[in-house]
């Protein structure tokens, strides 16, 4: 009789989990509940993250912030974890805590992993290079979330052959959404026949919302002129690095160039189904990306969550973008900083509106977290003789 091949125990470590809110924050919960499928996992989290964990994934908690306190609590807690539990792999859910992975795979004779997104590896604080560096390109598999990203990560002097690329992935099951939910979200927001621009988001420097308001949505409301900007999403304050644009900000640059009515702020919204009425009451998503030095956008999760929704993109063609946009598939790229450009993209998919729907849902289905989690395990756990399996 077969003995049973043992399932792969893996401990992710990630700080981007909720409570907090954000693309991040929903990539690390599906890696873990996908993961959570093919392995025995646990999670070392920021402190109210046990809560809202995946079915059956367990979670040891370490203080939020500040930051110091949740490194050190992680770093305990890992270790912790590791003498206990044993992992076969320790997985960090981003750059920043990839230190902690390092060491604890070290105590418990683990293969390290790191998902790396971006801004964790090109940030240019002297201690995080000098210190997160040096581990994160001693790490047995770095998963970058783009082919931007992958380049970074070999440009830091992480070895191409221990390099894995894996998108972040999207829930591509949005057909329950009552037929009724987008007309009473028009109503309910006076919307009427309006065409719809969407942005959903932290309200981050690198987003471009204000320059988008300044320099393209006049020229946009020049010619439509009841065209309306949905703003879903605030400024960041527990993201690291992120440089805010507040509403305020938003909203007096908007009334400058006088489009001030032309735009709306929703704030931040939880409930999936009130976001995927807001997905489908819009005509097109823009994603107006600054290309900023030492600030990328690693992927461009939005892109695809739209795309999910039958929602096309017109994007600034920077960073991880390029591989979250598919040019006449799933919206449109253009040239970064042509405001000229993204105006006349935005206007031309406006006069066609629901031409890319089927298409952006076609191009989503490569992205479901399934095919995520799927990938993300070949890359931590690749066939071996005798290895542990799914």
């Amino acid at each position: 009789m077969a003995v049973p091949t043992p399932r792969l125990r893996l401990l992710l470590v990630t700080r981007n989990l909720p409570p907090l809110v954000g693309g991040m924050e929903r990539l690390n919960w599906h890696m873990a509940q996908e993961l959570a499928h093919r392995a025995d996992v646990r999670v070392v989290g920021p402190r109210g993250a046990a809560a809202l964990a995946p079915p059956g994934v367990a979670v040891d908690e370490a203080p939020l912030k500040p930051l110091w306190r949740f490194l050190l609590g992680a770093q305990w807690a890992a270790l912790r974890r590791a003498r206990q539990w044993r992992p076969d792999v320790i997985l960090a859910g981003s750059g920043l805590v990839a230190p902690i992975a390092w060491l604890a795979a070290r105590l418990c004779g683990a293969r390290a992993a790191v998902y790396v997104h971006g801004l964790d590896i090109a940030v240019r604080h002297k201690v995080y290079r000098a210190l997160w560096h040096p581990l994160i390109r001693r790490m047995d598999t770095v998963i970058a979330n783009s082919n931007p990203t992958r380049d970074l990560a070999i440009a830091m002097g992480v070895r191409p052959e221990r390099i894995g690329i894996v998108h972040p992935g999207v829930d591509v099951s949005t057909d329950a959404l009552p037929p009724q939910a987008v007309a009473e979200f028009r109503v309910r927001h006076q919307l009427g026949q309006r065409p719809v621009l969407l942005s959903v988001g932290r309200l981050s420097r690198r987003k471009g919302l204000r320059e988008f308001v300044s320099d393209v949505l006049p020229a946009v409301a020049a010619v439509m002129p009841d065209v309306l900007l949905l703003i879903v999403g605030d400024a960041p304050t527990q993201a690291l690095h992120a440089q805010a644009q507040t509403p305020q900000s938003i909203q007096k640059a908007a009334d400058a160039h006088g489009v001030g009515g032309n735009i709306k702020f929703l704030g931040v919204i939880v409930d999936r189904a009130e976001l995927a009425a807001i997905y489908r009451a819009a005509h097109i998503h823009v994603f107006p990306v600054q290309h900023i030095p030492h600030d990328p956008e690693g992927f461009g999760m939005v892109a695809i969550e739209a795309a999910a929704h039958g929602l096309p993109t017109v994007a600034y063609a920077t960073g991880g973008v390029i591989d979250a946009v598919a040019e006449g598939q799933s919206g449109h790229l253009v040239a970064p900083g042509d405001t000229q450009a993204m105006a006349k993209a935005i206007l031309d998919t406006l006069r066609t509106p629901g031409a890319l729907a089927a298409s952006s849902r076609a191009f989503a289905t490569r992205f479901d977290w399934p095919v995520f989690g799927d990938h993300v395990f070949r890359c931590i756990a690749p066939p071996s003789p005798g290895g542990p399996q799914p």
